[in-house]
């Protein structure tokens, strides 16, 4: 799955820039009517943001209905080995705007190609404006290659390619992510940014246990992780830091275990550096992780944490991109929450895109959204923002069409 995928995973990532109108519609749901109020857009502190050009994506906005909207704000799986008809119809029918392939498929680039083109033909429009479909994947390599087959390298794990120099790491990623564009995936999740303390080594589950680490090191790991970034950059496909604020010193696997605590990592820690140099570099979008870090907010995972997101992501290291999920669908860490409140909580503390591998979740996720945009003008905002930056990832990506 998107963040810690074991050899055997379930079915189940020059600075981007981050534009935004001075006004946009604020969305009010109630019964089947749909009240809407205009709200100006501010940044993660508060601040107003200048007004902006009348980008397609500012135009997009306004012509997408009120559920249009919320369906940007969730990815979906589709298993590429065996497509479901029925989650792929229900999918489209809440209006979902990003496809995560999940599981493993050995069918190559064409196969994967042709899947593709049936989601995007099938993707949102509105008077004019065409929405196209984020398509992602884990391909980071090693035990975590989703798709392989005629057409699509072996890639060696991230431990193997920490121990190239950088410049060759970046070349390498050109290749697997043209390859990934061929086979119509604009978004990688990957690459990994945690640091894993050799002194835990295989014994942190979620990482080190599958070598998913660059080194041992935050000097080690940033190069490395940046240039991975950068090829996949130059290839033209969008890419994700993950897992902030790391999972390099917990033990347990958040997809497998519940109350997964990290007892070590700080709001300065070393190891948060790589996330800093990912992000200078243009990281256009960052994974949250559902692990609670004991010393930034004991009382909340880091996916629903404000502290972590708002505080640490947005204002300590200036992130303006798309702030994703962990997986919010079938992850053990996350059972306890109702999935409406895994979606409300995440989307409250800042988060922009919510992953969840089991799609069948989307329908009381998106209706709780609604819900709590009837009930809170800041909820609203907050949407309207989300919206936006998914929004501008697209065009960046070129999925949108404004005619």
């Amino acid at each position: 799955m998107a963040s810690h995928q074991s050899p055997a995973p379930r079915s189940r990532i020059k600075r981007p820039v981050w534009i935004a109108s001075s006004l946009v519609l604020s969305l009010a749901v109630a019964g089947a009517g749909v009240q809407m109020s205009q709200a100006a857009i501010v940044d993660p502190s508060g601040t107003p943001v200048k007004a902006a050009a009348n980008t397609c994506a500012d135009r997009t906005f306004k012509a997408l209905s009120a559920s249009q909207r919320v369906g940007q704000l969730f990815m979906g799986s589709v298993t590429p080995s065996a497509p479901d008809s029925k989650r792929i119809d229900l999918m489209r029918q809440y209006h979902v705007g990003s496809v995560f392939l999940a599981g493993r498929s050995k069918a190559g680039t064409a196969a994967t190609k042709t899947l593709v083109d049936g989601l995007q033909a099938k993707a949102d429009s509105a008077a004019g404006h065409r929405v196209g479909l984020l398509i992602s994947t884990d391909q980071e390599g090693g035990v975590v290659q989703v798709l392989s087959g005629p057409g699509f390298s072996t890639i060696p794990s991230a431990l193997t390619q920490g121990g190239w120099t950088t410049s060759r790491l970046r070349d390498e990623s050109a290749v697997w992510a043209k390859e990934l564009k061929s086979a119509g995936v604009n978004l990688n999740l990957a690459p990994v940014a945690d640091v894993v303390p050799a002194s835990l080594g295989t014994a942190n589950a979620p990482i080190g246990r599958y070598d998913r680490e660059f080194g041992y090191t935050a000097a080690t790991v940033a190069p490395h992780s940046d240039a991975f970034l950068a090829g996949s950059t130059d290839a033209g496909v969008l890419a994700t830091l993950k897992h902030f604020p790391g999972l390099g010193s917990v033990r347990d696997n958040t997809d497998t275990t519940a109350n997964v605590v990290d007892t070590v990592t700080t709001r300065t820690s070393p190891n948060i550096t790589t996330f800093k140099s990912g992000i200078e570099a243009g990281a256009p979008f960052v994974m949250i992780s559902s692990a609670v870090y004991s010393k930034i907010d004991p009382k909340n995972q880091a996916a629903f944490s404000s502290t972590v997101i708002q505080g640490m992501l947005r204002k300590d290291l200036g992130f303006k991109g798309v702030v994703i999920s962990d997986d919010l669908g079938n992850a053990v860490a996350v059972k306890s929450v109702t999935p409406g409140d895994r979606a409300v909580r995440f989307l409250s503390a800042g988060g922009d895109m919510v992953l969840t591998v089991e799609p069948n979740l989307i329908p009381a996720m998106t209706k709780a959204v609604q819900s709590r945009m009837t009930q809170s003008a800041s909820f609203r905002a907050q949407v309207d923002q989300s919206v936006h930056r998914v929004l501008n990832a697209k065009q960046r990506a070129g999925l949108l069409s404004c005619g």
